[in-house]
């Protein structure tokens, strides 16, 4: 049995999202042309900066904001848009989070035509929900997914495991 390409491709991001160290949020992004891949990201600091400097806690009001990620983590979707090889006007992402409104932003002007997600835990907050008025605008198609053959590729990967 092999698997249908969006389930391929969000398997894909969600083994991206192995690769993000922030403790509370892994996200991985897969961009695709034609049925290929032409960049990945996941979220994570800016290539290059000594980590240890700085924090993955999320308290804003405990902290202040300066003392939290947001003010320094790359989303996942971002850095499959700047790790492409390819044209990404017309592509597809698929990415273990709903997109928030500043990665929607960005998907619309590098012209991405469809985002495929996999969690929508913060489809309540009102950057999610300002993503999805942007990509109503915009007609970008979205879409909740899930992986229908999870159990298969869960299986295969402990039989590889088995087997080493």
């Amino acid at each position: 049995m092999n698997i249908e390409w969006d389930d391929y491709f969000m398997s894909l991001a969600v083994l991206v999202s192995l690769r993000s160290k922030d403790p509370n949020s892994k996200v991985g992004a897969v961009l695709v042309n034609d049925n290929k891949v032409i960049g990945t990201g996941y979220n994570g600091l800016p290539s290059g900066i000594d980590e240890s400097k700085f924090t993955w806690d999320r308290d804003i009001d405990s902290n202040g904001w300066l003392n939290t990620k947001y003010p320094y983590v790359i989303h996942a979707e971002a850095n499959a848009l700047l790790n492409s090889i390819g044209d990404t006007k017309g592509t597809t992402i698929y990415v273990t989070l709903q997109p928030c409104n500043e990665c929607a932003k960005l998907l619309i002007q590098a012209g991405v035509k469809r985002v495929n997600f996999l969690d929508e835990k913060y489809k309540d907050c009102d950057s999610f929900i300002a993503s999805m008025k942007l990509l109503d605008a915009a007609n970008v198609k979205y879409s909740k997914m899930d992986i229908k053959n999870m159990k298969l590729i869960i299986d295969t990967l402990k039989s590889y495991l088995d087997e080493g």
